[in-house]
C-alpha cells in the first residue's frame, strides 16, 4: 500500500461526491455520504484527518489509495 496523502475532510468529501457519492445526512460533526449500498461516514473537523480514519473512510468508499491520488 502506498503513502496515505494528507488530507481535509472538505477535501475527501468533494473527492467522492466527483466519484458518484450524495449527502445523506449530518449529525453533529459527522456527515454521511452514499453510493448505491456503500455507505461512508466522514467527521467534519477543521483539522487533517488522521491516517487511519482517512483508512477507514477508503475502505468504507472502496476506493484503492492510488485511485484517491488521482482523483484529488
Amino acid at each position: 500500500m502506498s503513502k496515505l496523502p494528507v488530507v481535509k475532510p472538505k477535501e475527501i468529501v468533494s473527492t467522492l461526491k466527483r466519484n458518484g457519492f450524495i449527502e445523506l445526512r449530518s449529525k453533529g460533526n459527522h456527515l454521511q455520504l452514499k453510493k448505491g449500498n456503500l455507505l461512508v461516514t466522514v467527521p467534519m473537523h477543521n483539522k487533517d484527518l488522521n491516517p487511519e480514519t482517512l483508512k477507514s473512510i477508503l475502505r468504507q468508499a472502496k476506493v484503492e489509495v492510488e485511485e484517491l491520488k488521482e482523483l484529488l
